[in-house]
């Protein structure tokens, strides 16, 4: 599975592939602002973040493992903050409306120094200076959040077009027109709705 693209658990079991196109974005798939969203909370230690980093998309720009981060538990606390005030940032430009003081506030406060990387002297390859910590990982984030939102990507910024689906993501397609979270479930669900509805429309002869 590519780095950053990650599988999804629907509520009726069924599996599918969700790619939010940032890493920003992905952090908002480890749980949100409590109301709607705690139920999916799995942050709930510095390990967990630990384990949740190395499939994320900053393990596609360099490798990274577990044992490469440290994360203190105020680091975390301030992980699961900047992404509780993101979660609705990023919603509220989805619809084309203007973020909350508070989210921005708390988004540009938290754009502090990401991760360093470097060129492996043995292999010539990418790789991050480790330990890797909390505030770095924060940083990261919340730098490509500013970016996000305070640029002409905030246009590409979308909701899941499904009813029922709230996730989510930056298209980055080329043309600009993703509306589903994955074809695999809402894209393919709005499919089989529609072919239903045409049935039900024209009768089984299709007259």
């Amino acid at each position: 599975m590519t780095a950053g693209v990650r599988v999804l658990t629907g509520a009726d079991g069924g599996r599918h592939r969700f790619d939010p196109g940032s890493f920003c974005l992905e952090l908002l798939l480890t749980g949100g602002p409590a109301g709607a969203y705690e139920r999916y909370e799995i942050l709930h230690t510095p390990a967990d973040l630990a384990a949740w980093l190395p499939g994320s998309r900053l393990a596609a720009f360099a490798p990274l493992a577990e044992s490469d981060v440290r994360i203190r538990p105020a680091e975390l606390r301030a992980i699961r903050r900047f992404r509780d005030h993101l979660w609705t940032a990023v919603r509220a430009v989805a619809h084309g409306e203007r973020p909350a003081p508070a989210d921005l506030d708390v988004i540009n406060e938290s754009a502090g120094p990401p991760p360093r990387p470097r060129i492996a002297p043995g292999t010539g390859r990418r790789e991050w200076v480790t330990p890797v910590t909390g505030s770095q990982i924060l940083g990261a984030a919340a730098r490509e959040a500013v970016d996000l939102v305070g640029s002409d990507l905030a246009a590409r910024v979308r909701e899941c077009a499904a009813g029922d689906c709230r996730l989510l993501f930056l298209d980055t397609s080329r043309p600009g027109t993703r509306c589903w979270c994955s074809m695999e479930r809402c894209g393919n669900r709005h499919k089989v709705r529609d072919y239903r509805a045409r049935r039900q429309h024209t009768g089984p002869s299709g007259s």
